[in-house]
């Protein structure tokens, strides 16, 4: 029988097992990673608020912008400043959207008319209205969800058709050139008017018609679009405004009272002056009468005597003797009537059984029969004071 030997062992490669051994965490580490960049896309954050141009929410404009932003270049803007900056760079061709001017101070208003642009406002307050468009005026206000017909010759809303404008009416004096769409019972909703350098303002009464809730309800986007219809559109949404400084209390005071204040402060002091104490040195005075020490105590003794109130007599030499021995022996003053006895005949050397009937009387106390027990009790304590020392 012939056996082979065995062939030599080929070594794995090292790269393989390194492989096969990390595999497994890769393969880990690769799927958190993309769970992480899968919900960090779904935590995009969108500014919010009413006719806020980037937001998705049903009252913002998201919506209008996107459609505005296909055709012309939009520019959004925060501040008044620049709203200016962006109508000067765009040119001619250009349309500013206002809203929420009341935001804005009077002469912040004044710097955007100066501009001599087309200028589209949405429900403007009465100071931007005679500012932008100078001869119209809020004359009343439609109710109601009903879509309003244009019945103009305005043809920028004769194409969009029915819309749901309602709100805010406007009419425009005699002589000044206007053109209202939209009529409802007291105005128009929308009113076009001339201004005198040749650019024209558009007025609307409402801003449902550029929320992202009724953009596409009725002409509603067919009309936004043709009214704001330009090369470039700058679109103003002022910012609140912040609160800048302060005033305290004091400041807010008027100068006047403020300096009334120091005659009362005088007139207090003078005051002081007058009716204080003038203190100086002390005065010795001699005492009418010279009182004995002794003289409260034999007064109450003679008033016990009188009433033949021995038991009282008896409880005030008890309370006595307590009060001054008890905290020498180290008690408390609250210590119960075994904690006293044992510690008084454990310092005196008094028998206890001797010490507890003197000190707390279980039955009829003995000391209180006559004025001689009543003496003996007195003895007995004194020596007990003595033995304690």
């Amino acid at each position: 029988m012939t056996t082979t030997a065995p062939g030599p062992v080929t070594p794995r490669p090292a790269a393989g097992r390194l492989w096969r051994a990390s595999r497994l965490p890769i393969a880990v580490i690769t799927v958190l990673v993309v769970a992480a960049v899968l919900l960090s896309l779904g935590e995009e954050q969108f500014p919010s608020g009413y006719l806020e141009p980037g937001s998705p929410e049903p009252h913002g404009s998201r919506a209008l912008a996107q459609l505005l932003d296909e055709d012309s270049d939009v520019s959004v803007a925060r501040t008044s400043d620049a709203a200016v900056r962006s109508v000067e760079r765009s040119g001619d061709d250009t349309v500013l959207l206002l809203m929420l001017d009341h935001r804005l101070l009077p002469e912040e208003l004044d710097a955007l008319a100066e501009l001599e642009t087309d200028t589209f406002l949405v429900q403007p307050s009465l100071r931007s209205l005679t500012t932008f468009a100078p001869g119209a005026d809020v004359t009343g206000r439609a109710h109601g969800d009903a879509n309003l017909a244009p019945d103009c010759a305005l043809p920028d809303a004769t194409l969009a058709g029915d819309a749901g404008v309602t709100g805010e009416l406007y009419s425009a004096e005699s002589g000044v050139e206007a053109l209202g769409c939209y009529p409802s019972e007291g105005g128009f909703s929308v009113l076009q008017v001339a201004r005198p350098d040749g650019s024209t303002t558009t007025v609307l009464g409402t801003g449902a018609p550029l929320t992202n809730r009724d953009i596409d309800s009725a002409g509603n986007a067919a009309l936004m679009l043709n009214l704001v219809d330009a090369e470039h559109v700058v679109w103003l949404r002022p910012d609140p405004p912040q609160e800048v400084g302060g005033a305290s209390l004091w400041e807010l005071v008027p100068a006047g009272l403020r300096w009334s204040l120091v005659p009362l402060a005088l007139a207090l002091l003078l005051f002081a002056l007058w009716r204080g104490r003038r203190m100086g040195a002390l005065v010795p005075e001699a005492l009418p009468v010279v009182v004995r020490a002794a003289e409260t105590t034999e007064g109450r003794a003679g008033l016990y005597q009188s009433r033949q109130a021995r038991d009282r007599a008896v409880a005030a030499l008890r309370g006595g003797f307590l009060e001054r021995s008890v905290p020498r022996l180290g008690l408390h003053a609250e210590a119960g009537p075994d904690a006293v006895v044992a510690a008084v005949a454990e310092r005196s050397g008094a028998d206890p059984q001797s010490v507890g009937p003197l000190l707390y009387p279980a039955g009829p106390d003995p000391y209180t029969a006559d004025d001689s027990a009543m003496l003996r009790l007195a003895e007995e304590l004194d020596r007990l004071s003595e033995a304690l020392r």
